[in-house]
């Protein structure tokens, strides 16, 4: 890695500490999505290890874990054709940024519960390029992810604190989910 490379990733770092820790606690994700952006234009890399991706999943790495708890940065490399259930956050907020390749993302509003039976309208859907970014504040925080590339995607995820579980949501038949908990970890 050249030392202008870690000098950006050092200052991605910076950037997210001086935004999450600053005292806008209503602004935060808005302001982590704005740096995220800042620093892809900026030309920000990863260092090699986070383009490794995986056959059986998509690859969730650890980036950044910050020292008091506050935020968590993740990198996921996605194979041709990788994606996610649809899925929460578990009442995190979250901003997802794309830093290679091109990821479509759906987001989804929660219209209904019925004794453990969820369901949901699609309520947006892109396609996501290098330093497209998005937030997901709870409640609105069901999406999938995927790559749409037959080569790798990155994607940079930012976390209110650490993410170790989810909730997936598993087709149920005449349009019902029902809802998984699924335990998080890092894959290297």
């Amino acid at each position: 890695m050249s030392k202008s490379a870690a000098t950006r990733q050092a200052g991605i770092r910076e950037r997210l500490d001086a935004v999450i820790h600053g005292g806008h606690r209503a602004k935060i994700p808005e302001l982590v999505k704005t740096a995220l952006v800042d620093a892809m234009r900026d030309g920000f890399t990863l260092p090699d290890r986070f383009y490794t991706t995986r056959s059986d999943a998509y690859a969730r790495r650890l980036f950044h874990r910050d020292p008091s708890g506050a935020y968590t940065a993740v990198v996921m490399t996605w194979g041709p054709g990788q994606k996610t259930a649809l899925h929460d956050h578990a009442g995190i907020w979250c901003v997802e940024c794309v830093v290679e390749g091109s990821m479509e993302v759906s987001q989804y509003d929660l219209t209904s519960e019925k004794g453990g039976t969820f369901y949901f309208e699609r309520r947006n859907h892109v396609v996501a390029g290098r330093g497209s970014a998005g937030c997901l504040i709870p409640p609105f925080e069901y999406h999938t992810l995927g790559n749409v590339l037959d080569t790798p995607s990155i994607t940079l995820h930012v976390y209110g604190g650490e993410m170790d579980h989810c909730h997936v949501f598993e087709p149920a038949g005449d349009g019902a989910y029902r809802r998984i908990r699924k335990e998080l970890s890092y894959c290297d």
